[in-house]
């Protein structure tokens, strides 16, 4: 068999299913399977908009928060620590072993460790002069 590598520099969904495809089977083949429940919480205004929330997903006993966008009106007031205690009500529901996530240094480092989080991992200068913070909260084990 020959093997060639070749770039694309604007890759379609399909050429992404292509590569990601395999890699699920085999993720699949060593855990037992890898099935992703995602999940969002919103916030609407009186207009039902939606205006924020939160986005993540469920897999391996783990609930990712993607994304947490709280609408400028509502931060200071309580509303990304409701979005946050709602999730992990859902992943204790759910029998997580815990909840990951990750924030820019101009973002929220300080919100998720007064929230209990513990900080596993930081990439330096990315973007150049910030950082960016990998978080964790065990729930259980």
């Amino acid at each position: 068999m020959n093997l060639r590598i070749e770039l694309s520099q604007n890759p379609t969904e399909e050429q992404r299913q292509a590569i990601l495809q395999p890699l699920i089977a085999y993720n699949d083949a060593q855990t037992g399977g890898s099935k992703s429940e995602p999940f969002a919480l919103m916030v609407r205004d009186e207009h039902d908009a939606i205006l924020g929330g939160l986005y993540g997903r469920v897999i391996f006993q783990w609930m990712y928060v993607e994304l947490l966008s709280v609408p400028e009106q509502g931060r200071g007031q309580g509303v990304g620590s409701e979005l946050m205690v709602m999730a992990e009500a859902m992943a204790r529901d759910k029998n997580c072993l815990g909840i990951w996530l990750d924030t820019f240094s101009f973002q929220a480092p300080e919100f998720y460790k007064k929230l209990g989080f513990s900080q596993f991992g930081e990439i330096v200068d990315y973007p150049p002069g910030h950082k960016r913070h990998y978080f964790q909260k065990r729930l259980m084990g």
